[in-house]
């Protein structure tokens, strides 16, 4: 069902102070390059004034002191904030099980769940399970032995959650993520790779989100442990025995090694790495394909490989793309100097 709004109730829903015309309608949320007369854009910063006076948009979101504007425009005080709750006005309802448990699922009767559960068809939940209340567990779900999981968590479909895992409140895991499988750990013995038993858990804190295809491995001993407020990208590998800060970001197919430890606050872009053993400040900006060979201390953004402060590794990298004139010019150089020197042993 489409959805309709006046730019008036618009600044109300997104919390932002109109600025002209609030009488227009709004039936959805475009880019501000393809927005028409019944949609709603936003940028970010003054830079993107051009492209606000050249869109047909019916009504922009601004930050404050945004210059003016061809449409009506809303001040946001918090711009990301305001945009948040505009894309939530337009948002198409998520399917998610119907309340209880679908007839398919398979519940121990030594499990307990919590008050109005949501699970859904072929979901499956061991033995000795708690469930907080109010959860929604999608189909195809595995929840191992003894696990368990808090209030308010959503669990998307084929999500496997092993045995002794343990979820915090307000989890929200997106399909296909594996918590808890084993640890990649062996030992080379009489000509062969012997498996390192793995009998830890994980624990992840309140206002973890964990994105699809993300395996986070149980620890040999101990927990493997996400701290609370982190959120994690999809295809994100976290290996035995890591402890992982509060409020943490790790964008896609970043990957920690065992026994990694990061303070609170990092930020890892994509395809960022750490070594086994490395301890990561708090703070700490690992850029993208970066790989952390070391001990990292608070507050450093880094990059390359081996990771250095970012500073530094620009400039070998601007050096290094000036490389080719530095060698024509070292070459045409050795060729005068020649030149000179055949003139002088010819000179009577």
């Amino acid at each position: 069902m489409s959805r309709s709004y006046a730019v008036s109730q618009l600044a109300d829903l997104v919390g932002g102070a109109l600025r002209g015309d609030g009488k227009g309608s709004i039936t959805g949320v475009a880019d501000v390059s393809e927005a028409g007369a019944r949609d709603a854009t936003w940028v970010s910063r003054p830079k993107y004034e051009s492209a606000v006076q050249a869109s047909r948009a019916g009504v922009v979101l601004v930050p404050r002191d945004f210059p003016s504007t061809p449409m009506p425009a809303i001040v946001c005080a918090n711009i990301e904030r305001s945009v948040a709750a505009l894309l939530g006005a337009f948002a198409h309802p998520v399917s998610r099980p119907a309340p209880g448990i679908h007839a398919t699922a398979i519940v121990d009767p030594s499990s307990r769940i919590g008050e109005s559960p949501a699970i859904g068809p072929h979901a499956v939940i061991d033995a000795e399970v708690v469930v907080g209340a109010r959860c929604v567990i999608h189909a195809g779900v595995f929840i191992g032995r003894r696990s368990v999981i808090g209030d308010d968590c959503e669990i998307w479909p084929n999500v496997v959650i092993r045995d002794g895992c343990a979820l915090g409140n307000r989890v929200i895991i997106h399909p296909n993520a594996v918590i808890g499988a084993d640890g990649f750990g062996y030992y080379f013995d009489d000509g062969r790779y012997n498996k390192i038993p793995h009998g830890g858990g994980v624990l992840i804190g309140d206002d973890v989100e964990i994105g699809a295809c993300t395996c986070i491995d149980r620890a040999k001993f101990g927990n493997t442990v996400i701290g609370r407020g982190t959120k994690i990208d999809n295809f994100v590998q976290i290996a035995h025995n890591c402890r992982i800060g509060e409020h943490c970001v790790f964008v896609s197919h970043s990957g920690f090694a065992g026994s990694v430890r990061t303070g609170d606050g990092c930020v890892f872009g994509a395809r960022a790495g750490v070594l086994d053993n490395i301890t990561i400040g708090r703070g700490v900006t690992l850029a993208g394909i970066t790989t952390a060979t070391k001990n990292i201390a608070d507050g450093q953004t880094v990059l390359g490989y081996p990771a250095q402060n970012i500073r530094v590794e620009l400039r070998e990298r601007a050096a290094l793309r000036r490389l080719p004139a530095l060698l024509d010019q070292i070459k045409e150089l050795i060729e005068r100097v020649q030149r000179l020197e055949a003139s002088a042993h010819h000179n009577p």
